[in-house]
This record gives structure tokens, C-alpha cells and sequence, in this order.
């Protein structure tokens, strides 16, 4: 769980703020009582803002790609069920 600052004491502790960010994770800010912005490590940033493969090249790349899977569906009638 991140560590909570009041955004007063979080720019009169600003070195603070951020040597704990690097230490321990993402640290929230708030404002009014009221969650308002998070400070986080470059590190965290980084990895949380490189740009994702889309999906279909995801998929591409997978090493299950050109597995032939048997996808057929059971076409049988309803179940019964007892309630």
C-alpha cells in the first residue's frame, strides 16, 4: 500500500517523498483528504509508460502461434437440470 502525503507536507518533504517512491513504491498525494496525484520512480514510470505490442502481434509472437487448435462446439441439446 502506498504512503499517504498531504500534499503540504509532501512539498516541505519533497526529498523525502521521493527517496520513499524509490525505496518503497509508488507514494499518493493528497489533497483535502482526497487521493490526488501519485509520485513514482523513474524506473516505475519507465516501465509503466514503454509502448505495448498490440494485441494481434502479441498473439503473432506467441509461442503457441500455429498451434492448430479443435474448436468445435458441442451442438447437443439443452441440459437438464433439476432445481
Amino acid at each position: 500500500m502506498a504512503k499517504r502525503w498531504q500534499l503540504q507536507e509532501a512539498k516541505a518533504r519533497l526529498s523525502a517523498v521521493v527517496k520513499t517512491a524509490e525505496r518503497e513504491g509508488p507514494q499518493e498525494i493528497t489533497v483535502h483528504g482526497k487521493a490526488t496525484a501519485v509520485l513514482v520512480s523513474a524506473r516505475t514510470y519507465a516501465r509503466l509508460a514503454r509502448p505495448r505490442l498490440p494485441f494481434v502481434d502479441f498473439l503473432r509472437r506467441s509461442p503457441l502461434a500455429g498451434v492448430k487448435l479443435r474448436l468445435d462446439r458441442d451442438r447437443t441439446g439443452d441440459r437438464d437440470v433439476e432445481l
